[in-house]
């Protein structure tokens, strides 16, 4: 329990996985949570003995505070949090089906206020901290066809700015990262055709930790990231 912990809240083997080993080289500890146990644990074994996997339902409060109260056990309390959580499920608003709407909307946000407060809970009473959301082109406007992205990615813009509106004066600093662009995946045959086209995980996981280490006299509530050649 003697180095300072981070926590990664939808654990992936993309830019999960970057940024828990960024946080690690960072010299931190990580606690990733997600909903798949097996997946997680291996994810958690590739990057090392730093890196502790803990099964948790995102979008259930009784399951988010019991997994933070372990880290707070297990590891100690968290100086960083990040919410990485997402889902998308494409269709036309004539016939996306309430449940896939709902389901979309929980991963999407709902996860993300319950984690965001528990991360507040930690950070504010100590006053000091950060708090890191994940967004994405969709948080800007809403495409046809990405009702079940574009709606819950809009919300989790505004929880990020209400949070960092009221925890900042409290010294804690929250951020909102919008991922305008694909991800490069390994393997992808696009991907290794135009790589400049895609957005490298470590180099997206750099600019996590960078808001992390921001001085308080200049922080950041937004920060946009794409690749060179991407139009926006």
């Amino acid at each position: 329990m003697d180095r300072p912990i981070a926590v990664v809240a939808g654990a992936g083997p993309g830019l999960g996985r970057a940024l828990a080993q960024r946080f690690v080289q960072g010299g931190m500890r990580v606690a990733l949570l997600a909903r798949d146990a097996s997946r997680l644990a291996s994810l958690a074994a590739s990057i090392g003995s730093e890196a502790r996997a803990l099964a948790c339902d995102l979008t259930d409060p009784a399951a988010v505070e019991p997994a933070f109260e372990r880290i707070d056990r297990e590891l100690g309390s968290p100086q960083c949090v990040i919410f990485n959580a997402g889902t998308y499920r494409r269709g036309a608003v004539l016939d996306v089906s309430p449940q896939d709407f709902l389901e979309c909307w929980k991963i999407g946000c709902f996860a993300g206020f319950l984690v965001g407060q528990q991360a507040a809970r930690r950070m504010a009473g100590r006053g000091s901290g950060t708090i890191l959301f994940t967004g994405a082109t969709a948080s800007l406007r809403g495409g046809a066809q990405f009702v079940n992205l574009a709606s819950p990615k809009f919300a989790l813009r505004a929880l990020a700015q209400s949070m960092a509106r009221e925890l900042g004066p409290r010294g804690v600093h929250v951020a909102h990262v919008i991922i305008d662009g694909q991800i490069h995946a390994s393997g992808r045959a696009d991907a290794a055709r135009a790589p400049d086209a895609h957005l490298e995980p470590a180099a997206i996981a750099e600019a996590y930790w960078q808001l992390h280490q921001q001085p308080r006299s200049a922080w950041t509530l937004e920060l946009d990231l794409r690749p060179w050649v991407e139009r926006f």
